[in-house]
């Protein structure tokens, strides 16, 4: 059993989802916010920060809808970190669902550093 605690955010974006989901999937597009610099080797991606460096596995892609990964240095196999794409049949706005685990007493700062990163992002394709 998990003792962190599963959360999602939920962004609107205004963006095609294929332009979004290069954004969350490819090295290139994470570099642009996510992270200073991002190399993928097999299924382990290498986010920079600062000179730091933290390694994240691939565990699923669907293309233009989502994508998982697992921090290699997170000893609970049960977390992971995905973006998810979702699109509103009724209104056709489109949604960046973020989702992540954090410890109960972490979980307020890592909400905070996540609505960070996404307005980066969304600086970045212009929402």
């Amino acid at each position: 059993m998990s003792k962190k605690e599963r959360y999602s955010l939920e962004f609107i974006v205004k963006s095609s989802p294929k332009i979004l989901f290069n954004c969350i999937s490819t090295p290139s597009g994470l570099s642009e916010w996510f992270s200073d610099d991002v190399n993928v080797r097999d299924q382990i991606y290498t986010f920079l920060w600062d000179g730091d460096e933290q390694q994240a596995e691939l565990l699923d892609i669907k293309p233009n809808e989502s994508i998982r990964f697992h921090w290699l240095d997170d000893e609970d196999p049960d977390t992971y970190f995905e973006f998810r794409i979702a699109k509103d049949d009724l209104t056709g706005e489109i949604a960046l669902v973020v989702t992540d685990h954090a410890d109960k007493a972490e979980k307020d700062e890592a909400m905070r550093l996540w609505n960070s990163q996404i307005h980066d992002l969304m600086h970045v394709i212009g929402s």
